[in-house]
């Protein structure tokens, strides 16, 4: 644990550092961060003004809140790990990984937190600036941003076991980018990136809480807003514990077999 303890801070130090020496690529990153979600606030407030003023039970000023919200829960989530999977592989970096003594989603799970506390310190007062801008409607019992923390965290274990597993589809081949196309289309609709879940038809929200879509973003979105009873709460934390074991059951089944089948190129 020592070991693990030291191994996490020493690339926590390393990535904090790379990342400060590409500011412009922050900026990039940032940007793109906070402009989806606004454009999609903006269409919806925009609908639901020239609707009555509400569209769904949902007011402009909710909208406002729930886009907002979805930027920060997207952004401590997220993971770019499908897309470097492959070039990893392609370009043989990911031979000395396997040849470390701890294993190779240690690095990228420090790496992914230590971007986003770089990030943060910024995002969150654009955040606020927003909230003001649009006039966001903030309702949550005090219980419930309690169960947003733990319902957070589990959050993003599912979703990057989940996509970290399906990046090593890179195992089987060196050509990945329509399995992430596909997947990253998926999730953009079943996650309530687009709008949120109780706008969107039956199946789709069928769908989504049968998969982990739901549970890795619009889940932590719906409790910071206060619109899930204590009850909806517990139901919801256990369906992310459940997907959080069969991400995991899945992670270790799909990485030993793909190991096994691994050949280093790249030049």
């Amino acid at each position: 644990m020592n070991t693990l303890l030291a191994v996490y801070h020493a690339n926590f130090r390393v990535t904090i550092a790379t990342q400060l020496q590409y500011r412009a690529s922050l900026a990039i990153w940032l940007l793109g961060t906070v402009l989806e979600p606004t454009i999609y606030l903006v269409v919806w407030r925009t609908i639901a003004q020239s609707g009555g003023g509400a569209v769904g039970g949902y007011s402009a000023a909710d909208f406002a809140a729930y886009f907002l919200i979805l930027m920060i829960v997207n952004h401590l989530t997220f993971s770019w790990i499908m897309w470097e999977y492959e070039y990893r592989i392609r370009q043989g970096q990911f031979s000395p990984l396997l040849l470390r003594p701890i294993h190779p989603i240690h690095k990228d799970i420090a790496d992914n937190i230590a971007y986003k506390l770089v990030i943060l310190p910024v995002l969150l007062p654009a955040a606020a600036l927003l909230a003001i801008t649009f006039g966001a409607d903030f309702n949550p019992a005090p219980w419930a941003l309690l169960a947003f923390v733990p319902a957070l965290l589990l959050a993003f274990l599912v979703r990057f076991l989940t996509e970290w597993t399906l990046a090593t589809s890179a195992f089987w081949t060196t050509r990945t980018g329509a399995v992430n196309q596909m997947y990253f289309v998926v999730s953009l609709f079943l996650s309530g990136q687009v709008a949120p879940l109780d706008l969107l038809p039956a199946p789709i929200r069928i769908a989504a809480a049968i998969l982990p879509f739901r549970w890795t973003v619009y889940f932590p979105v719906e409790l910071a807003l206060g619109r899930l009873t204590p009850q909806e709460t517990l139901l919801g934390l256990a369906a992310q514990a459940g997907w959080l074991v069969v991400s995991l059951l899945l992670f270790r089944t799909v990485w030993h077999i793909g190991v096994q089948r691994y050949s280093g190129v790249g030049a």
